[in-house]
């Protein structure tokens, strides 16, 4: 116990008996789990300031999924955004996302934080919508909003401290189709612009660390230079911010700060695994969280199912946290029941990605007991077990209570190849 508190304190005031709990429902010795949050593999974002049950994200870790709600200007209803939320965790989300720009954004994220779950923001959305446009964001206004939300008792904050003059260059020599699509990201281009200025995230990292450090608030460095098409993708932008990050990060873990990694946007699918080992590589394998990635930019209406895909594929390669997207991204502000679809997609994309990530994944008891359910036929038992077992059921009883499902009926492989089988026995003991 000793050990553990030293490890833990040289980045956290993380306990260790939080380390103890959290490893033990992820199955690692707490020890081991210690040592990885001291060496900036593992995060657990927890906020002194407020209960909640935490997570462990990172490293031999199963993949975390985070849910965005918010209101937006034209459609501000707090309610409705903590009926979204409720119903993503009651849905498998492991954390929410606050980005609210209507309406009175303190009362809203006050209520998302009596939230049993971890919490994340992005406070430059609010610092803009208090200076009325990006360029009129200064130093100290921004600041300022960050040490509200860390002591409000937020656990995360997004900062785009990689959007510096230098990406802001890389943007201009080498232009992409979409430009900039992180809204954070286009806010600090516009200030750097406007202001004539540096990021003042990037300037004064140092200063900001120390809020961060007194609030023990995990930093996740966002991915302000993502690209936004599958034609951005191998623009020059995106690499220079993770350079950028990949030094922010090892200054954070000396500065005993936890901090993950964001990216890394839309791209083809067969650029995702070297993105993902890239990130890692640079940023000391620090916790990789993504939105996406998106591989395709064709399928408005199904970019969850899209980002399942690419969210499956990151966590093959080391990626350690999905953003949920749901069906209406790119189009609307999201329904309840979009936020639902959403979740239970990226839950199942993340189960995937723990199956390949670990060890011999695909044995893992549940998956192995799904398949003695499936092979006996017993339905009751493949409902208990799935994911998702209610839509299951719904769907299996659509055509009434059968032995077998209704598109085989009596041609069932399993229960011909069972009938078989118990039928040699039969003939085997007479003799």
């Amino acid at each position: 116990m000793v050990l553990m508190d030293l490890l833990v304190r040289r980045c956290s005031r993380t306990t260790p008996r939080i380390v103890s709990v959290v490893a033990q429902s992820e199955g690692i010795e707490p020890e081991r789990m210690a040592r990885a949050i001291a060496a900036g593999r593992i995060v657990i974002p927890k906020n002194p300031n407020r209960k909640h049950v935490p997570c462990a994200i990172g490293e031999g870790c199963h993949v975390k999924v985070n849910v965005n709600i918010g209101t937006s200007g034209p459609h501000c209803d707090p309610a409705l955004e903590i009926r979204k939320a409720k119903a993503a965790i009651s849905n498998g989300a492991d954390a929410i996302m606050d980005l609210s720009t209507g309406g009175n954004l303190l009362s809203i994220r006050k209520k998302i934080l009596t939230l049993d779950t971890t919490v994340g923001t992005v406070p430059v959305y609010e610092a803009v919508r208090r200076a009325g446009n990006a360029a009129d964001v200064d130093a100290d206004l921004l600041f300022r909003v960050i040490r509200e939300h860390c002591r409000q008792g937020v656990d995360f904050l997004t900062l785009h401290c990689g959007v510096n003059r230098q990406a802001l260059a890389a943007l201009r020599a080498d232009p992409r189709v979409m430009g900039v699509v992180s809204r954070g990201g286009a806010f600090h281009c516009a200030m750097m612009v406007q202001r004539d200025e540096e990021n003042p995230l990037f300037a004064e990292f140092e200063y900001l660390l120390e809020i961060l450090a007194e609030y023990d608030v995990t930093i996740s460095l966002g991915d302000g230079m993502r690209p936004g098409c599958l034609q951005d993708a191998e623009k020059l932008a995106k690499s220079v911010e993770y350079v950028t990050l990949g030094t922010l990060a090892q200054k954070a873990l000396a500065a005993g700060v936890q901090r993950m990694i964001e990216g890394p946007g839309h791209m083809p699918l067969n650029q995702v695994g070297y993105n993902v080992r890239m990130i890692k590589e640079i940023t000391g394998n620090a916790p990789l969280y993504l939105l996406g990635p998106i591989v395709t930019d064709l399928a408005p209406g199904y970019d969850h199912v899209v980002t399942a895909i690419g969210g499956a594929t990151a966590c093959m390669h080391g990626a350690d946290f999905l953003c949920m997207v749901s069906p209406s991204e790119h189009l609307a502000l999201p329904l309840e029941k979009d936020i639902v679809e959403g979740t239970r997609i990226a839950r199942i994309a993340a189960h995937i990605g723990d199956t390949a990530r670990r060890p011999e994944g695909y044995r893992d008891k549940r998956e192995v007991a799904m398949a003695n359910a499936r092979k006996d036929l017993d339905w009751k038992e493949q409902f208990r077990l799935a994911l998702y077992g209610d839509v299951a059921q719904e769907i299996h009883a659509r055509d009434g209570e059968l032995d077998t499902c209704s598109m085989c009926g009596d041609l069932c492989a399993i229960k011909v190849v069972k009938e078989i089988f118990e039928e040699k026995g039969r003939k085997k003991k007479k003799k």
